[in-house]
């Protein structure tokens, strides 16, 4: 029975799944190694939670109880008591490995432990642990709190059991989970909007539409929610540059080849929403 979930990353992902675990009714540890980051992690918790509560979502005595649940630390030895922990940091193998490398030295054993990563190998990460039955993918999308898929991924040695756990704890955090059979670089939904992302930029670049019939083509065409160029703003643009690139590393296939408008953009500085430019500019860069 999972009673305790842990958190490891308290960026926009973690402290997001940090919010959704606790609205749910479990205790949440929430590790980061800057306390800044966990002060900003438990801001945007209350600010999500008042929206709620400001839409009757959500009682004021909930959103007390929710932040109740919700242990922020500096220290990974504080996942002694998860009973599963998700990893939420950033998305670089050799940090990843180590964050696990740790975490099986302090987890207790029947702990599950599941990375946030959304293309990376799952099978590498588990080999840093002694427990790699007990390694699987947890994608959650961004917002977690509101995004209803969490892709549930196994490693080359996850267990049936550690999937059919994770699936249902999934479901518990009111998610639909789906099953990736096996550990292929961007799981599902990367491997299929990655390639997207790609032919938008490179119309751009031969000239065929510009960037704003582009993004109006696809989500009156296709019925997407946002564009192409407007999800790569939102997203991160250097985040779809790095994704590529493992991409093009794993499969050695030109089709995933990051386009040079994309690793400029990178190179000027212009990443997206969050730092006020990307393929469009912003005026409420925060």
């Amino acid at each position: 029975m999972v009673a305790t979930i842990g958190v490891v990353g308290a960026g926009t992902m973690g402290g997001g799944i940090a919010n959704l675990a606790a609205l749910s009714g479990f205790n949440v540890i929430l590790v980061d190694i800057d306390e800044h980051t966990l002060q900003k992690a438990r801001s945007r918790m209350e600010a999500f939670m008042d929206k709620s509560v400001a839409k009757g979502k959500l009682t004021a005595e909930q959103k007390h109880e929710a932040l109740e649940r919700v242990k922020g630390s500096i220290s990974l030895q504080e996942m002694r008591q998860a009973d599963v922990i998700i990893e939420a940091v950033i998305e670089n193998m050799e940090v990843k490995k180590e964050v696990f490398s740790q975490l099986d030295n302090i987890a207790p054993e029947h702990a599950i432990l599941a990375t946030n990563t959304s293309s990376m190998s799952i099978t590498e990460i588990a080999s840093a642990t002694n427990r790699p039955s007990q390694v699987v993918g947890m994608h959650f999308f961004n917002p977690p709190q509101l995004m209803k898929l969490v892709e549930v991924v196994r490693g080359y040695k996850t267990s049936d059991e550690t999937v059919e756990q994770v699936k249902e704890l999934a479901r518990k955090l009111k998610k639909e989970p789906v099953e990736v059979k096996k550990d292929s670089p961007g799981f599902i939904v990367n491997r299929i909007m990655i390639p997207q992302f790609i032919e938008a930029i490179r119309l751009v670049e031969e000239g065929v539409a510009s960037m704003e019939d582009i993004d109006k083509a696809v989500t009156l065409g296709l019925n997407y929610p946002m564009g192409p160029f407007t999800l790569q703003d939102f997203a991160g643009v250097d985040i779809g540059l790095h994704v590529m690139d493992y991409f093009y590393e794993e499969f050695k296939d030109d089709r995933f080849a990051a386009p040079l408008l994309l690793r400029q953009l990178v190179r000027a500085g212009r990443l997206g929403r969050k730092t006020g430019a990307g393929f469009y500019d912003y005026d409420d860069a925060r």
